[in-house]
């Protein structure tokens, strides 16, 4: 009996062991993890996109395809004045696109509008009768939207439930195809001649832009609520499992795949979409934090407690990454360490998804205001009495702020008066293009209309474009001279 009980003691201590090493081992392996420049960054800035087609001026949710969140070439500035309003009946969760003059969005009651952009005014709508909630894409004169399952929107996941994608024209509403496929609240992304989405199935679809048919279809593990970022020829998703996917672009295989770090209770998982930049893939999950990856390994390089929930995708700009989180703060981190720059303290928990414009970060909380603060110190600058969720997108002349239900039409308040169109001289460019000769290749025009018939960075009634391998910088500190250079 006695060496039973000791036998008993011995185990219940090795248990007792094990479960305590466990804990320290979870504990250890949840711990935030600073980040390295010299590891899996890059840190020159990567060449300037190609243009978007001529009269879109925001194609997609996130801006880009690498889902970064910044408007380039667009120098809106606070404060603003209310120019119109539109009342869509139901809450807005996600901002619209901009483009041929509209705006295009949609209400969660699944309704699909079209808005002119100088006026507020309606050009169609389409009644889906089913929930929604994501931006739609703007591609070739198509506006493309995703679709849940009918009401009541809060059902469960099932198998039963499909959800749809819908290709409308834009000057119509006319519909050019409709694909069903499992529920989906992720906004689409058009590239190529692809329309990338996910759905509740947990899949990824790779459908044709032109008909909607399957280029391909990837099975994860769990539900995709987020939208996909892309960069060259790989695909960035992450799922409701908590893991993040590379996939390849051209047929959907899994290059790799990456997991939230391990915590006690229920681990995180991934509502936000990714956001791609310095050779890094950065994404908030549910268990509140900021994660970046390798986006060519998959490895994680640092992640960063926020105190709460973040279901903000990311933002980047200028070698730092902005989020909001469920604590009421909002972070300002650096993106190849993680470290903190700045936090703002807010009046609400954050759960949309910020924009920077001219140096100027864009977001809302909960309680219904949007804030815009300077990007670099992270100091108040303008607020606004409406916004919930991601709350501003913006073209040349006007930003747009989606309110609870509403949107909104705003110039700048201390805006200069419009003399039309300027020029630069020939002299001038001339003068320019000899110095940047290197950098740069520049056309110049009789006006500013027909400039912008042309691809290319625009600059009154020159277009200028980036030489092969020449720097970035350089690239854009010439176009500012040229900028300087125009003449009204």
């Amino acid at each position: 009996m006695k060496r039973i009980l000791i036998g008993a003691a011995v185990l219940v201590l090795a248990l007792v062991g094990a479960a305590i090493a466990w804990y320290f081992h979870v504990q250890h392996e949840a711990r935030d993890v600073k980040g390295s420049s010299t590891v899996e960054f890059v840190t020159t800035e990567a060449a300037p996109p190609p243009p978007h087609e001529p009269g879109i001026a925001w194609p997609t949710y996130g801006y880009d395809a690498e889902r970064q969140r910044f408007a380039r070439g667009i120098s809106l500035a606070p404060p603003f004045r209310r120019l119109w309003t539109f009342r869509a009946q139901s809450l807005v969760e996600f901002p619209p696109v901009v483009g041929y003059g509209r705006l295009f969005f949609a209400n969660n009651a699944g309704t699909v509008f079209a808005i002119g952009a100088k006026n507020g005014k309606r050009a169609w709508k389409f009644a889906s009768h089913r929930c929604l909630a994501a931006s739609p894409a703007l591609d070739r004169h198509v506006v493309y939207e995703t679709f849940m399952n009918a009401p009541p929107c809060n059902r469960k996941p099932s198998p039963s439930l499909t959800g749809q994608v819908i290709a409308f024209k834009v000057g119509t509403g006319n519909i050019v195809w409709r694909r069903t496929i499992g529920p989906s609240e992720s906004s689409p992304l058009v590239a190529g001649a692809s329309v990338f989405v996910g759905d509740w199935n947990g899949r990824v679809w790779a459908l044709r832009r032109r008909t909607g048919k399957t280029r391909w279809v990837t099975k994860l593990r769990s539900q995709v609520k987020s939208g996909v970022a892309i960069s060259g020829n790989r695909i960035y998703v992450g799922d409701y499992s908590g893991r993040l996917y590379a996939l390849n672009a051209t047929n959907g295989r899994i290059v790799w795949q990456a997991k939230v770090q391990p915590r006690f209770g229920s681990t995180g998982n991934f509502y936000a979409t990714p956001a791609l930049a310095y050779g890094r893939v950065y994404i908030g999950a549910t268990d509140g934090k900021l994660y970046s990856y390798g986006a060519a390994s998959g490895k994680l390089r640092w992640s960063q407690s926020t105190g709460g929930f973040v279901y903000s995708s990311a933002a980047v700009w200028r070698g730092r990454v902005y989020a909001g989180s469920y604590s009421h703060r909002f972070f300002c981190l650096n993106a190849a360490t993680g470290s903190s720059i700045w936090q703002f303290k807010a009046n609400g928990p954050i759960s949309g998804s910020p924009t920077i414009i001219a140096g100027r970060v864009y977001f809302a909380t909960l309680k219904g205001t949007t804030y815009a603060l300077d990007a670099r110190t992270g100091g108040p600058l303008w607020t606004y009495p409406d916004g919930k969720y991601s709350p501003v997108v913006a073209d040349g002349e006007r930003l747009y702020l989606t309110g609870y239900a509403r949107l909104y039409g705003l110039a700048e308040k201390r805006a200069p008066v419009r003399r039309g169109p300027g020029l630069v001289p020939a002299r001038v460019l001339a003068r320019i293009v000899r110095r940047n000769h290197a950098v740069i290749a520049a056309h110049r025009y009789a006006s500013a209309a027909a400039a912008g018939k042309h691809r290319g960075i625009q600059v009154c009634n020159v277009v200028l474009r980036k030489k092969h391998g020449a720097s970035s910088q350089r690239f854009w500190r010439t176009v500012k001279a040229v900028r300087s250079g125009c003449h009204r």
